[in-house]
């Protein structure tokens, strides 16, 4: 599996930094937001090593689309209420103008009871 040994988040699937795990398989993993934004916020990122969404291509089709099939049910298992009164809120930031931190592609599931609005 490629990794970009330089990654905070490559670190973090290989478990040199420790995290709060949510979920883990044979191609993603997920993990809490250290500085969360919600009562319940945790990451999904493929353990293959992918920059951004801008560098995406038809051959991560298939994780990315295991990794929104699985969104809702992680969202459930950490404390999300059901839909439609509930809900979550899934974001992908891209490249520095789009907010994005950390150069591996992740995707934030935030929700839970408001007020938690931050942007």
């Amino acid at each position: 599996m490629q990794h970009d040994p330089n990654c905070l988040f490559c670190k973090i699937i290989a478990g040199q930094i420790p995290s709060k795990k949510v979920y883990e398989d044979e191609e993603i993993f997920a993990f809490h937001d250290i500085h969360p934004h919600a009562p319940v916020h945790f990451l999904m990122v493929p353990k293959l090593h992918v920059h951004s969404m801008a560098g995406v291509s038809d051959a991560h089709a298939g994780v990315l689309g295991r990794m929104m099939v699985l969104a809702p049910r992680l969202a459930m298992e950490q404390g999300c209420n059901p839909y439609p009164d509930g809900g979550f809120r899934i974001v992908v930031n891209t490249g520095t103008e789009g907010g994005q931190e950390v150069h591996h592609l992740h995707i934030h599931v935030l929700g839970g009871p408001r007020p938690w609005l931050k942007g």
